[in-house]
């Protein structure tokens, strides 16, 4: 059975120009730019209300169904990002430095952009997409 989450055609800058919240939608399009820089991949809608970037596969009670690897929706409440936060795993440390936030099972909830630090935001999302931070002393030869 597949999940009812799919990757979808609709354009990304649409939907978060649409957003009605004047703040959210540049928090949304804030996300959008930090996580394709980061990762490198284009930004993708998934359903009607998420953006996400790469895909993977994913199993659950549902089978084995593809899923983005991180992404993020720009709901009423809150921003909520998907991907840089495991509730199954141990706490990454560096929540404790993001700033106000909180969590979920599988994400993050943010309720004001300009009320975390998007330095260690940017970090959360380089480790969980892999990607070598630029900032990291490199190891010596």
């Amino acid at each position: 059975m597949a999940i009812a989450t799919q990757p979808t055609d609709e354009d990304v800058t649409a939907f978060l120009d649409a957003v009605p919240d004047e703040r959210r939608r540049a928090e949304g399009h804030a996300i959008r730019n930090l996580m394709e820089s980061v990762t490198g991949e284009p930004a993708v809608m998934w359903g009607a209300s998420m953006v996400g970037f790469g895909s993977r596969p994913y199993t659950n009670t549902t089978g084995t169904n593809e899923w983005f690897v991180m992404g993020f929706s720009p709901r009423k409440a809150a921003l909520t990002i998907y991907g840089i936060h495991d509730g199954y795993g141990p706490a990454d440390p560096l929540l404790t430095d993001l700033g106000q936030h909180t969590t979920g099972v599988g994400c993050v909830y943010i309720k004001r952009l300009d009320r975390i630090d998007l330095a260690v935001l940017e970090r959360l999302v380089r480790n969980a997409w892999g990607s070598p931070d630029p900032d990291a002393n490199p190891s010596p030869s």
